[in-house]
């Protein structure tokens, strides 16, 4: 029988939303420290339970809003949830928000060095692999040009190159595969399916369900930050289509 992955054990996540506009920092410390800032509490996440196999790779499905992110950012290790644990079991390779830790004021090759720092890679490994990030990212031109004169685009080629290094035990894949063009887009699956045929474990967040059905397993639908269907892609991707429609 397969090991859990993960395992996510009542999680719920709540946000304190301010209910009043603050102006500037120090109009919101003075109310802060007379105690007349108030909120509105809201939950993102439920009680969500479930478990992940080693090997699985589960679509996360839900409309906009429902908690997909948020789930993947706490499973991740970015949010610590307000309730519940996530046991993780392997090295985690979130591809969140790719190019979140670049400096805008530095070069592609500067933050090739920064980036692959904040994922953990030493910088005698990311030299070794530096000709492959460029290559990987289209991105041999301007690779000396600061990162703030880069489209979207062309910094999430280069986000994904340097996140994929590496061959994690779970990967978490937030919307990254609709990244860049046509040619791009199909680049990237390769590589992510490539990773795939090595028994990584993966959580996955799409909005198109055509996708999720072409790579995953399994599916989860969260709607309103609770878990409501959880099992096989074939017996799932139904329930999400029916509220789709």
């Amino acid at each position: 029988m397969a090991q859990n992955a993960l395992e996510i054990k009542d999680v719920s996540m709540k946000f304190n939303l301010s209910k009043e506009k603050v102006d500037s920092l120090k109009e919101y410390v003075i109310k802060f420290l007379k105690r007349e800032l108030k909120y509105n509490e809201f939950w993102a996440l439920q009680n969500v339970s479930f478990n992940v196999k080693k090997g699985d790779r589960v679509g996360v499905l839900g409309l906009n809003g429902a908690g997909k992110s948020t789930l993947l950012k706490v499973i991740a290790g970015v949010f610590k949830p307000t309730m519940g644990e996530v046991v993780r079991h392997g090295k985690i390779v979130p591809l969140l928000e790719l190019g979140a830790g670049f400096d805008s004021q530095y070069t592609g090759r500067e933050n090739i060095y920064l980036y692959g720092s904040v994922l953990g890679y030493s910088k005698e490994f990311v030299k070794e692999r530096f000709d492959e990030i460029v290559e990987f990212a289209e991105l041999e031109e301007f690779i000396d040009v600061p990162i703030k004169n880069y489209s979207s685009g062309m910094k999430s080629r280069l986000g994904f190159s340097i996140a994929t290094l590496i061959e994690p035990d779970i990967l978490i894949l937030d919307e990254v595969l609709s990244v860049g063009d046509a040619k791009f887009k199909k680049k990237s699956e390769k590589k992510i399916m490539g990773m795939f045929d090595s028994g990584v474990t993966v959580l996955f967040v799409s909005h198109s369900i055509a996708q999720v059905k072409r790579l995953c397993n399994k599916a989860i639908i969260l709607d309103h930050g609770k878990l409501i269907a959880q099992g096989d892609i074939e017996d799932v991707a139904p329930i999400y289509i029916k509220m789709t429609e």
